[in-house]
């Protein structure tokens, strides 16, 4: 902490970390434990297009989920009994990771957030989706869950560039992400916007602009992540096809440094990397040293005596 300008830390880290956070609020560590409902998207089933986002697995994002074959109780059971013996008395956050986590019946919906909240020793859940799957039942519906434990909607952005968008098959305007992310103002869940550095055809400035755009919607937690390949999506032929590099991790430390400086100092961040499959992982390489990563951004934003919402103005 010595030296360190940065208000919300307690270590040397110059940003909001999510552990930081979680132990302000639950007085303990906690750690999320992935969920798969067998939810869709309307990006796949064909309602707002095919195939899903570039870079998405078959999983959706839940690879690490054990699945909807099974109750989310069990899953829950099972992530735990992972990280038992890591981390002891630690605060528990269900999270609805895999494709999209409103699409589905409300009712249906409902039943399996409840059955997350009653899991012992959570403190919250979370929820990923699309910001244009939020219809008013499902409001609605995180209205009610809000009322009963801490709630956050994630929802991914990646870039608030619609050239981009269209390149990664996002399927949804800019305007469409806005529009969803402020109808969930006055529901009481915490808003999380997901960003992704090192998408094809993307400069340091058009990151930059995300950061910028971003911090313009005030969101109480981002997530970064660099684009990492796994194997069988579309970013993967992309790739092999030589469409697009990817970011070195000096490039993606400078970076997401950068966009650190830009967001609010209040916003909580709930990650700096993304968890690729190590089995599926294709490139780039550095991303399985995750700490390395982490550390790196440390070193960076000391040495240039850099912290969140340092530019932000």
């Amino acid at each position: 902490m010595k030296n360190n300008p940065y208000k919300n830390s307690d270590t040397n880290k110059r940003y909001y970390t999510f552990d930081y956070y979680t132990k302000k609020k639950y007085g303990r560590k906690c750690a999320k434990l992935p969920v798969d409902i067998g939810c869709t998207c309307p990006n796949i089933d064909g309602t707002k297009g095919y195939g899903g986002c570039i870079y998405c697995s078959s999983r959706g994002a839940g690879d690490f989920a054990a699945g909807a074959d099974v109750s989310v109780t069990e899953q829950l059971d099972r992530a735990a009994s992972l990280i038992s013996s890591k981390w002891k008395n630690i605060g528990y956050i269900p999270y609805f990771q895999a494709h999209t986590n409103t699409y589905a019946d409300p009712r249906f919906l409902r039943e399996k957030y409840l059955e997350a909240t009653r899991y012992g020793g959570a403190v919250a859940v979370s929820i990923a989706t699309r910001a244009d799957c939020l219809s008013d039942p499902v409001l609605e519906l995180l209205s009610e869950l809000a009322r009963i434990t801490d709630v956050t909607v994630e929802l991914g952005l990646q870039t608030c560039s619609d050239k981009t968008a269209k390149l990664i098959n996002r399927a949804m305007t800019t305007a469409e992400f806005e529009k969803g992310y402020r109808s969930l103002e006055k529901t009481g869940v915490m808003r999380c916007i997901h960003l992704i550095n090192g998408l094809p055809g993307e400069d340091f400035s058009q990151m930059e602009e995300t950061a910028r755009y971003a911090a313009s919607l005030l969101p109480d937690m981002v997530k970064i992540h660099m684009l990492y390949i796994t194997a069988d999506t579309a970013a993967a032929k992309m790739y092999e096809n030589g469409e697009f590099e990817l970011l070195s991790r000096d490039l993606y430390v400078q970076i997401t440094a950068r966009q650190l400086t830009l967001l609010p100092p209040d916003t909580v961040i709930g990650r700096l990397t993304g968890d690729a499959p190590l089995d599926t992982l294709t490139a780039p390489e550095w991303t399985r040293k995750k700490v390395c990563v982490l550390n790196e951004i440390d070193k960076y934003m000391a040495k240039y005596d850099l912290w969140q919402g340092k530019d932000l103005g």
